[in-house]
Protein backbone atom coordinates (compact mmCIF):
# COMPACT_ATOMS: atom_id res chain seq x y z
CA UNK A 1 0.00 0.00 0.00
CA UNK A 2 2.76 2.63 0.68
CA UNK A 3 4.36 1.54 -2.47
CA UNK A 4 1.13 2.06 -4.65
CA UNK A 5 0.92 5.83 -2.62
CA UNK A 6 4.59 6.73 -3.30
CA UNK A 7 4.18 5.95 -7.06
CA UNK A 8 0.85 7.78 -7.20
CA UNK A 9 2.59 11.10 -5.53
CA UNK A 10 5.25 10.49 -7.85
CA UNK A 11 3.15 10.58 -10.78
CA UNK A 12 1.16 13.57 -9.72
CA UNK A 13 4.12 15.43 -8.61
CA UNK A 14 5.70 14.45 -12.38
CA UNK A 15 2.13 15.76 -14.14
CA UNK A 16 1.89 18.93 -12.45
CA UNK A 17 5.58 19.62 -12.82
CA UNK A 18 4.93 19.00 -16.42
CA UNK A 19 1.59 21.12 -16.31
CA UNK A 20 3.32 24.15 -14.67
CA UNK A 21 6.38 24.13 -17.47
CA UNK A 22 3.66 24.22 -20.04
CA UNK A 23 1.71 26.92 -18.52
CA UNK A 24 4.94 29.11 -17.84
CA UNK A 25 5.84 28.73 -21.52
CA UNK A 26 3.90 31.72 -22.95
CA UNK A 27 4.92 31.59 -26.60
CA UNK A 28 3.95 27.64 -26.30
CA UNK A 29 0.70 28.24 -24.11
CA UNK A 30 -0.31 31.87 -26.78
CA UNK A 31 0.31 29.12 -29.76
CA UNK A 32 -1.93 26.87 -28.62
CA UNK A 33 -4.90 29.40 -27.80
CA UNK A 34 -4.56 31.59 -30.79
CA UNK A 35 -3.74 29.31 -33.65
CA UNK A 36 -7.30 27.64 -33.52
CA UNK A 37 -8.75 31.13 -33.22
CA UNK A 38 -6.11 32.56 -36.50
CA UNK A 39 -7.18 29.82 -39.12
CA UNK A 40 -10.44 29.48 -38.24
CA UNK A 41 -10.66 33.83 -38.57
CA UNK A 42 -8.97 33.16 -41.74
CA UNK A 43 -10.99 30.76 -43.64
CA UNK A 44 -13.96 33.18 -42.63
CA UNK A 45 -12.43 36.08 -44.61
CA UNK A 46 -11.32 34.23 -47.58
CA UNK A 47 -14.66 32.93 -47.86
CA UNK A 48 -16.63 35.51 -46.72
CA UNK A 49 -17.35 37.47 -50.13
CA UNK A 50 -20.00 36.86 -52.81
CA UNK A 51 -20.94 33.56 -53.98
CA UNK A 52 -19.26 32.18 -56.75
CA UNK A 53 -20.91 32.69 -60.26
CA UNK A 54 -22.07 29.38 -62.02
CA UNK A 55 -20.53 30.83 -65.18
CA UNK A 56 -17.49 32.95 -66.22
CA UNK A 57 -17.52 34.95 -69.16
CA UNK A 58 -14.36 37.32 -70.87
CA UNK A 59 -15.65 40.17 -72.48
CA UNK A 60 -14.42 42.07 -75.39
CA UNK A 61 -15.20 45.67 -75.83
CA UNK A 62 -18.06 47.67 -74.38
CA UNK A 63 -21.20 45.88 -73.73
CA UNK A 64 -24.41 46.97 -76.02
CA UNK A 65 -27.60 47.12 -74.57
CA UNK A 66 -28.66 43.67 -76.38
CA UNK A 67 -25.80 41.85 -74.92
CA UNK A 68 -25.96 43.85 -71.41
CA UNK A 69 -29.06 41.95 -70.96
CA UNK A 70 -27.12 38.58 -71.08
CA UNK A 71 -23.94 39.76 -69.21
CA UNK A 72 -26.27 40.70 -66.58
CA UNK A 73 -27.99 37.45 -65.81
CA UNK A 74 -28.08 35.87 -62.26
CA UNK A 75 -25.03 33.68 -62.12
CA UNK A 76 -23.27 35.11 -64.45
CA UNK A 77 -19.73 36.62 -63.64
CA UNK A 78 -17.55 39.23 -66.19
CA UNK A 79 -13.66 39.79 -66.91
CA UNK A 80 -12.60 42.22 -69.33
CA UNK A 81 -10.07 40.80 -71.81
CA UNK A 82 -6.70 41.68 -71.58
CA UNK A 83 -5.23 39.34 -74.68
CA UNK A 84 -7.42 37.53 -76.96
CA UNK A 85 -5.44 34.74 -77.20
CA UNK A 86 -4.74 33.91 -73.88
CA UNK A 87 -8.98 34.27 -73.23
CA UNK A 88 -9.09 32.08 -76.26
CA UNK A 89 -6.63 29.55 -74.59
CA UNK A 90 -8.59 29.34 -71.24
CA UNK A 91 -11.79 28.68 -72.94
CA UNK A 92 -10.30 25.70 -74.36
CA UNK A 93 -8.85 24.52 -70.89
CA UNK A 94 -12.26 25.39 -69.26
CA UNK A 95 -10.86 27.80 -66.91
CA UNK A 96 -13.85 30.14 -68.28
CA UNK A 97 -17.09 29.11 -69.66
CA UNK A 98 -16.83 31.44 -72.75
CA UNK A 99 -15.43 34.70 -74.97
CA UNK A 100 -17.84 37.21 -76.14
CA UNK A 101 -16.38 40.29 -78.62
CA UNK A 102 -19.29 42.44 -78.18
CA UNK A 103 -17.27 44.53 -80.88
CA UNK A 104 -17.85 42.43 -83.86
CA UNK A 105 -20.93 42.19 -86.22
CA UNK A 106 -22.83 39.98 -85.22
CA UNK A 107 -21.50 39.61 -81.95
CA UNK A 108 -18.88 36.61 -81.86
CA UNK A 109 -18.14 33.68 -79.11
CA UNK A 110 -15.72 31.35 -78.59
CA UNK A 111 -16.93 28.13 -76.28
CA UNK A 112 -15.47 24.63 -75.62
CA UNK A 113 -18.24 22.16 -77.41
CA UNK A 114 -17.02 19.48 -74.84
CA UNK A 115 -17.90 22.23 -71.44
CA UNK A 116 -21.33 21.51 -70.52
CA UNK A 117 -21.48 25.19 -68.71
CA UNK A 118 -20.31 26.82 -72.15
CA UNK A 119 -23.53 24.59 -73.98
CA UNK A 120 -25.76 26.12 -71.16
CA UNK A 121 -24.21 29.58 -71.90
CA UNK A 122 -24.82 29.24 -75.90
CA UNK A 123 -27.93 28.56 -75.38
CA UNK A 124 -29.10 31.85 -73.39
CA UNK A 125 -26.84 34.05 -75.12
CA UNK A 126 -28.71 32.79 -78.39
CA UNK A 127 -31.86 33.18 -76.69
CA UNK A 128 -31.37 36.98 -75.74
CA UNK A 129 -29.79 38.00 -79.05
CA UNK A 130 -33.07 36.65 -81.20
CA UNK A 131 -32.63 39.87 -83.62
CA UNK A 132 -29.09 39.19 -84.87
CA UNK A 133 -27.76 35.74 -84.22
CA UNK A 134 -24.32 35.82 -82.81
CA UNK A 135 -21.15 34.00 -84.59
CA UNK A 136 -20.40 30.95 -82.87
CA UNK A 137 -16.20 30.04 -82.28
CA UNK A 138 -15.88 26.54 -81.23
CA UNK A 139 -12.67 25.68 -79.29
CA UNK A 140 -10.97 22.63 -78.86
CA UNK A 141 -8.82 21.55 -75.36
CA UNK A 142 -8.80 19.08 -72.57
CA UNK A 143 -9.57 20.45 -68.72
CA UNK A 144 -7.31 21.38 -66.45
CA UNK A 145 -8.08 18.97 -64.09
CA UNK A 146 -7.83 19.77 -60.28
CA UNK A 147 -4.74 17.46 -59.71
CA UNK A 148 -3.44 19.63 -62.34
CA UNK A 149 -4.04 22.60 -60.46
CA UNK A 150 -3.06 21.55 -57.16
CA UNK A 151 -0.21 20.22 -58.05
CA UNK A 152 2.42 23.12 -58.26
CA UNK A 153 0.78 23.83 -54.66
CA UNK A 154 1.75 20.62 -53.41
CA UNK A 155 5.46 20.89 -54.63
CA UNK A 156 5.58 24.73 -53.41
CA UNK A 157 4.43 23.43 -49.90
CA UNK A 158 6.82 20.97 -49.27
CA UNK A 159 9.36 23.72 -50.53
CA UNK A 160 8.12 26.31 -47.94
CA UNK A 161 7.97 23.83 -45.16
CA UNK A 162 11.59 21.79 -45.95
CA UNK A 163 12.77 25.66 -46.27
CA UNK A 164 11.44 26.92 -43.00
CA UNK A 165 11.89 24.22 -40.87
CA UNK A 166 15.58 23.05 -42.23
CA UNK A 167 16.98 26.09 -41.49
CA UNK A 168 14.76 27.81 -38.74
CA UNK A 169 14.21 25.06 -36.67
CA UNK A 170 18.05 23.81 -36.97
CA UNK A 171 19.54 26.77 -36.38
CA UNK A 172 17.63 27.59 -33.36
CA UNK A 173 18.63 23.99 -31.89
CA UNK A 174 22.01 24.67 -32.41
CA UNK A 175 21.60 27.94 -30.38
CA UNK A 176 20.43 25.76 -27.53
CA UNK A 177 22.60 23.12 -27.05
CA UNK A 178 25.37 25.64 -27.53
CA UNK A 179 26.76 24.33 -30.75
CA UNK A 180 26.44 28.13 -31.98
CA UNK A 181 28.95 29.11 -29.39
CA UNK A 182 31.29 26.68 -30.04
CA UNK A 183 31.19 27.75 -33.87
CA UNK A 184 31.35 31.39 -32.73
CA UNK A 185 35.10 30.04 -31.20
CA UNK A 186 36.57 29.29 -34.63
CA UNK A 187 37.33 31.52 -37.94
CA UNK A 188 34.33 30.73 -39.03
CA UNK A 189 32.29 34.10 -39.30
CA UNK A 190 28.43 35.16 -39.17
CA UNK A 191 28.39 35.44 -42.99
CA UNK A 192 30.10 32.46 -43.88
CA UNK A 193 27.65 30.32 -41.55
CA UNK A 194 24.54 31.51 -42.96
CA UNK A 195 25.75 31.26 -46.89
CA UNK A 196 26.59 28.04 -45.66
CA UNK A 197 23.15 26.97 -43.98
CA UNK A 198 21.58 28.44 -47.74
CA UNK A 199 23.89 26.61 -49.61
CA UNK A 200 22.92 23.37 -48.23
CA UNK A 201 19.46 23.79 -47.85
CA UNK A 202 18.96 24.55 -51.14
CA UNK A 203 20.64 22.11 -52.81
CA UNK A 204 18.26 19.73 -50.16
CA UNK A 205 15.16 21.19 -51.05
CA UNK A 206 15.89 21.95 -54.80
CA UNK A 207 16.68 18.06 -55.21
CA UNK A 208 13.89 16.19 -52.90
CA UNK A 209 11.30 18.84 -54.68
CA UNK A 210 13.10 17.33 -58.42
CA UNK A 211 12.23 13.99 -56.97
CA UNK A 212 8.90 14.57 -55.79
CA UNK A 213 8.21 15.79 -59.10
CA UNK A 214 9.31 13.18 -61.25
CA UNK A 215 7.61 10.84 -59.10
CA UNK A 216 4.29 12.52 -59.52
CA UNK A 217 4.80 12.92 -63.41
CA UNK A 218 5.66 8.80 -63.33
CA UNK A 219 2.83 8.40 -61.02
CA UNK A 220 0.16 10.32 -62.40
CA UNK A 221 1.32 11.93 -65.56
CA UNK A 222 0.25 15.73 -64.38
CA UNK A 223 0.56 18.36 -67.01
CA UNK A 224 3.79 20.24 -68.01
CA UNK A 225 3.27 22.50 -70.82
CA UNK A 226 6.39 24.77 -70.32
CA UNK A 227 9.82 24.12 -69.28
CA UNK A 228 11.21 22.15 -66.77
CA UNK A 229 14.23 24.53 -66.55
CA UNK A 230 12.04 27.27 -66.31
CA UNK A 231 10.08 25.69 -63.48
CA UNK A 232 13.46 24.83 -61.91
CA UNK A 233 14.68 28.75 -62.04
CA UNK A 234 11.24 29.13 -59.48
CA UNK A 235 12.10 26.40 -57.38
CA UNK A 236 15.63 27.53 -56.79
CA UNK A 237 14.60 31.60 -56.19
CA UNK A 238 11.54 30.38 -54.20
CA UNK A 239 13.99 28.39 -52.18
CA UNK A 240 15.71 30.96 -51.49
CA UNK A 241 12.92 33.69 -50.20
CA UNK A 242 11.99 30.59 -47.67
CA UNK A 243 15.21 30.02 -46.46
CA UNK A 244 15.49 33.50 -45.87
CA UNK A 245 12.75 34.16 -44.10
CA UNK A 246 13.48 30.83 -41.85
CA UNK A 247 17.31 32.68 -40.91
CA UNK A 248 15.01 35.74 -39.72
CA UNK A 249 13.21 33.66 -37.31
CA UNK A 250 16.24 31.98 -36.37
CA UNK A 251 18.27 34.80 -36.14
CA UNK A 252 17.69 35.15 -32.30
CA UNK A 253 15.77 33.15 -30.86
CA UNK A 254 16.76 30.20 -28.34
CA UNK A 255 13.42 28.26 -27.45
CA UNK A 256 12.36 25.40 -29.49
CA UNK A 257 8.55 25.19 -28.70
CA UNK A 258 8.92 29.36 -29.24
CA UNK A 259 10.51 28.75 -32.93
CA UNK A 260 8.11 26.32 -33.71
CA UNK A 261 4.88 28.51 -32.65
CA UNK A 262 6.63 31.13 -34.90
CA UNK A 263 7.16 28.70 -37.82
CA UNK A 264 3.36 27.93 -38.26
CA UNK A 265 2.81 31.94 -37.62
CA UNK A 266 3.97 31.88 -41.02
CA UNK A 267 3.27 29.09 -42.99
CA UNK A 268 0.21 28.64 -42.10
CA UNK A 269 -1.37 31.89 -43.24
CA UNK A 270 0.88 31.60 -46.39
CA UNK A 271 -0.90 27.87 -46.88
CA UNK A 272 -4.02 29.66 -46.51
CA UNK A 273 -3.90 33.32 -48.06
CA UNK A 274 -1.17 31.75 -50.93
CA UNK A 275 -3.94 29.30 -52.99
CA UNK A 276 -2.82 26.00 -52.44
CA UNK A 277 -5.47 23.99 -52.37
CA UNK A 278 -7.83 26.47 -54.03
CA UNK A 279 -8.17 29.18 -55.63
CA UNK A 280 -9.04 32.77 -53.20
CA UNK A 281 -10.49 34.97 -56.55
CA UNK A 282 -13.76 35.09 -54.46
CA UNK A 283 -11.53 36.49 -51.30
CA UNK A 284 -11.93 39.93 -50.43
CA UNK A 285 -9.50 42.07 -52.63
CA UNK A 286 -7.42 43.22 -49.22
CA UNK A 287 -6.89 40.00 -48.95
CA UNK A 288 -6.25 39.32 -52.09
CA UNK A 289 -3.68 42.38 -51.91
CA UNK A 290 -2.23 41.42 -48.85
CA UNK A 291 -1.32 37.93 -50.15
CA UNK A 292 1.07 39.34 -53.05
CA UNK A 293 3.37 40.01 -50.09
CA UNK A 294 3.82 36.55 -49.25
CA UNK A 295 6.52 34.78 -51.35
CA UNK A 296 4.30 31.42 -51.55
CA UNK A 297 1.88 33.13 -53.51
CA UNK A 298 4.68 34.28 -56.54
CA UNK A 299 6.08 30.62 -55.97
CA UNK A 300 2.68 29.34 -56.83
CA UNK A 301 1.86 32.02 -59.70
CA UNK A 302 4.72 31.45 -61.74
CA UNK A 303 4.75 27.36 -61.27
CA UNK A 304 1.29 27.50 -62.50
CA UNK A 305 1.44 29.73 -65.19
CA UNK A 306 4.87 27.30 -66.31
CA UNK A 307 3.05 24.56 -65.99
CA UNK A 308 -0.46 24.90 -67.06
CA UNK A 309 -0.16 27.60 -69.70
CA UNK A 310 3.12 26.89 -71.00
CA UNK A 311 4.46 30.37 -69.91
CA UNK A 312 8.19 31.35 -70.19
CA UNK A 313 10.34 32.54 -67.70
CA UNK A 314 9.55 36.62 -69.47
CA UNK A 315 5.87 35.93 -68.66
CA UNK A 316 6.29 35.22 -64.88
CA UNK A 317 8.87 37.94 -64.63
CA UNK A 318 6.78 40.08 -62.31
CA UNK A 319 6.34 37.11 -60.00
CA UNK A 320 9.96 36.35 -60.39
CA UNK A 321 11.17 40.03 -59.65
CA UNK A 322 9.20 39.59 -56.18
CA UNK A 323 10.70 36.52 -54.99
CA UNK A 324 14.12 38.02 -56.05
CA UNK A 325 13.44 41.20 -54.47
CA UNK A 326 11.78 39.43 -51.05
CA UNK A 327 15.00 37.16 -51.12
CA UNK A 328 17.64 40.03 -50.76
CA UNK A 329 15.58 41.79 -48.53
CA UNK A 330 15.32 38.97 -46.11
CA UNK A 331 18.64 37.59 -46.43
CA UNK A 332 20.01 40.80 -45.47
CA UNK A 333 17.32 41.54 -42.38
CA UNK A 334 18.48 38.32 -41.27
CA UNK A 335 22.06 38.28 -41.21
CA UNK A 336 22.32 41.61 -39.76
CA UNK A 337 19.52 40.03 -36.71
CA UNK A 338 21.75 37.11 -36.96
CA UNK A 339 23.65 36.11 -32.94
CA UNK A 340 25.79 33.27 -32.04
CA UNK A 341 24.44 33.20 -28.72
CA UNK A 342 21.10 35.29 -26.81
CA UNK A 343 23.89 37.80 -25.60
CA UNK A 344 25.73 38.71 -28.70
Amino acid sequence: MNRLTASLQRFAATTRARTLEFLRDRSALSWNLLFPIVLVGGFAMIFSGEPEPLFRVAVMGAPTSATAAFLETPGVATEPVQAQDTAIQRVARQRIDMLLNVETQPVRYWINPNAQSGALLEHLLRATLTAEPPQRVAVAGDPIRYVDWVLPGILAMNVMFSSLWGVGYGIVRYRKNGYLKRLNATPLTALEFICAQLASRLGLVVLMTSIMFAGCQWLIGFRMAGSALDLLVVAVLGSVAMIALGLIIAARVTSEELASGMLNIFSWPMLVLSGVFYSIDEAPQWLQGLAQWLPLTHILDAARAIMLDGAGLWEVRGALLALAAMSIALLVLGASLFKWTPQG
